[in-house]
């Protein structure tokens, strides 16, 4: 049996360092006999948390191994940060070096894991002493030797009270019976399923090594990664396009808009909007005296960021909706917008705060050739620094005392990435659960940096992926690659700002196709209102809606014929009521012979909820054609069968087979959904 790590012996022969430094590193590098490698999750080695939901699994593995052949054990450890009372679940040797478990989280905070692991001499001993037994060489020395690891799991004091206790009765009993020569009966005991499990639970640990660092996890509560949102903007909810809509009037709706199933209600800025510049309908720079103005032009003599624009209503009209939201299943997300109107009340009070032309004019927004002359923005350094970093913070606290928890923030991209790290986590001191959506839409490595510094979700590419193959690419990243484990996306069918081209030239059929998509592959989509209604008329040759409500109040009838309300009932439905919904990470593509047609899955690890999607691209014309039924996902032969319910229709037959064969007219219904069963 291999030796147990005993206290190096001094040797008159052999020299020793005179330098405690040098042996101090020497002593702890000796320390780590055990390696630990490959360690993952791990973002940017440790630097930024792995996120995951209250309750979601979270597997970790590494590459662990020794030299020589002992055995080894290894655990994951972990608990919430600035915690000394750590839990510890044991790694399971997969193969060629690789260990795993999985550990959860139960409420939302930070957290800590690591990975400790140790040369296990029990384990080595009954190996090494059955293969003994079996050749008739087991002796008297290799019993001995299992008394003294026992003893010396004893003596290393781990364990309970009631396992230390069993110890000592284990290690009475063993020299009891070495006192009667009882070599069968020694070899039995330590052998026993009770002794396996005591000294796993109280034995020694020889060479106890630990990998180096602790890696950060942050857990969020659900509607972080799983939200169905809904954007409308107030003042055009009366109903009335001449008359400007009011807190009472979101109330009002807030029946039809639960009705469609969706659990977030997003509005764009809800403050006083600057009258200077104003912009008029259709983003003209000739406003009439009526026109309402852009909603992001934040700031008047009324207020700034802490204020609520007058004709809305007062804070105890907004606190009323948000009460009456939250009856209705709903929960309220406002805009974040860091931008001022050139009346900002901040730009009289620090105009350290702003960029000044060399003439003395201020700087407005731009992002040439475009020019947005009712705004400007704040910078973060020079004379700003710290106090705009403390005021945006405080503005932030500000609405969630006031009932506010999520926040969709404008152009996040646009601001210093150590803002956000700083800002994020100080409002998550208040509350771990505030949400955070970024709505940058740049380059992916600044989409998830935003992601890693702590934004909640993330606007996406989705909204031009509309090929088969791009899709397909788009979301195997987003789904298995490393960006799985910080980024969550929101899948945004359309927003004020976006009206693919898609949309505007697909009819109905492409309004379904959208919907099918963004609420069956993500943990988070959203709609912007009119959506529902296959409103596309664009700005001829632009991607902008034409009489946009960012300029103009406007009505609507949410019933009118040809909206699409009850395929959103239903995707919303589907998603509450089936536990394969609520991962976004268990997406899998399958094969559909049709390059208009994609085809994906979700399912539980039980398969109990097991989901399969067929949903046509092309809006124009019928598709159809082959399709693999993934029977090998239940162990069954390419001959089997399963049960399948069409979850759209209701019926239900037996799929025998894999090949099978489906056809979709987008004029009937673009999607198909199946649930199947062994």
């Amino acid at each position: 049996m291999a030796e147990t790590a005993e206290a190096p012996r001094k040797s008159k022969k052999a020299g020793r360092s005179k330098d405690p430094q040098a042996e101090a590193k020497l002593m702890a590098l000796a320390g780590n006999r055990v390696a630990i490698e490959g360690v993952s999750p791990e973002i940017d080695g440790g630097r930024f948390a792995v996120k995951r939901l209250e309750g979601e699994p979270l597997t970790v593995s590494a590459d662990i191994f020794c030299d020589g052949h002992d055995k080894i054990a290894a655990a994951v450890v972990f608990g919430a940060e600035g915690s000394e009372d750590w839990s510890e679940e044991p790694l399971t040797f997969v193969e060629n070096d690789r260990w795993t478990a999985t550990i959860s989280f139960d409420r939302p905070g930070p957290y800590r894991f690591s990975i400790i692991a140790w040369r296990d001499l029990y384990a080595t001993w009954r190996d090494e002493a059955t293969k003994k037994l079996d050749a008739d060489k087991l002796t008297d020395l290799e019993l001995t030797e299992a008394r003294e690891l026992v003893a010396k799991a004893q003596d290393s004091g781990r364990g309970s009270k009631a396992e230390q206790k069993a110890l000592g009765k284990l290690l009475e009993k063993l020299e009891k019976l070495a006192g009667k020569g009882d070599q069968g009966g020694q070899y039995q005991l330590m052998q026993s399923p009770e002794t396996i499990a005591l000294l796993k639970a109280a034995g020694h640990r020889t060479n106890l090594s630990r990998y180096p660092g602790n890696i950060p996890v942050w857990v969020d509560r659900e509607a972080a990664g799983f939200s169905a949102w809904y954007e409308i903007f107030p003042r055009s909810q009366s109903g009335d396009a001449s008359r400007h809509g009011t807190f009472d009037d979101v109330v009002k709706r807030l029946p039809d808009i639960r009705e469609m199933g969706f659990d977030v209600l997003y509005f764009p800025p809800i403050h006083p909007i600057g009258r200077t510049n104003r912009k008029g309908k259709n983003n003209t720079l000739t406003p009439s005296a009526t026109d309402p103005g852009s909603p992001y032009a934040i700031g008047s003599k009324e207020g700034g960021h802490d204020a609520l624009h007058p004709e809305l209503g007062s804070f105890e009209d907004f606190s009323r909706m948000v009460k009456a939201a939250k009856e209705h299943g709903l929960e309220i997300a406002i805009d974040f917008a860091i931008q001022c109107s050139p009346d900002h009340p901040w730009i009289k009070e620090h105009p350290e705060w702003f960029d000044w032309r060399p003439d003395g004019t201020i700087k407005f927004a731009e992002n040439p050739p475009k020019k947005y002359e009712d705004i400007v923005n704040v910078h973060f350094y020079r004379g700003a620094l710290p106090s705009i970093w403390y005021a945006l913070r405080d503005i932030v606290l500000f609405w969630l005392d006031k009932g506010v928890r999520i926040f969709r923030v404008d152009n996040p991209h646009t601001k210093p990435f150590p803002f956000w790290e700083w800002m994020i986590a100080e409002v998550r001191k208040v509350d771990p659960g505030a949400i955070f959506l970024a709505e940058a839409f740049t380059r992916p490595k600044v989409m998830k940096r935003l992601a890693k510094v702590g934004y909640n979700q993330s606007y996406s590419y989705f909204t031009w992926r509309n090929e088969k193959w791009e899709l397909t690419e788009y979301l195997t990243e987003l789904t298995q690659t490393e960006c799985a484990e910080h980024m969550r996306p929101n899948f945004f069918v359309n927003t004020p700002d976006i009206n693919p081209v898609y949309l505007q030239t697909s009819g109905r059929p492409g309004f379904q196709t959208r919907l099918a998509l963004a609420a069956t592959m993500a943990g988070n989509y959203g709609v912007y209102s009119g959506f529902e209604l296959c409103e596309y008329q664009p700005v001829p040759g632009k991607e902008e809606y034409l009489n946009s409500e960012k300029y103009e109040i406007r009505a609507f009838d949410w019933k009118a014929p040809g909206n699409i309300r009850d395929d959103i009932a239903f995707f919303n439905r589907l998603r509450q009521k089936e536990p394969a919904m609520r991962d976004f990470r268990n997406l899998q593509f399958y094969n559909f012979w049709n390059d208009h047609v994609l085809y994906y899955g979700k399912r539980t690890e039980d398969l109990s909820s097991f989901l399969l999607f067929i949903v046509s691209l092309d809006p124009h014309a019928s598709q159809g054609g082959h399709f693999e039924v993934p029977l090998w996902e239940f162990g069954l032969p390419d001959n089997a069968s399963v049960h399948a319910e069409d979850l759209v229709t209701g019926n239900e037959f037996a799929w025998t087979g894999k090949m099978q064969h489906w056809w979709l007219n987008p004029q009937d219904r673009p999607y198909a959904v199946f649930k199947i069963t062994r």
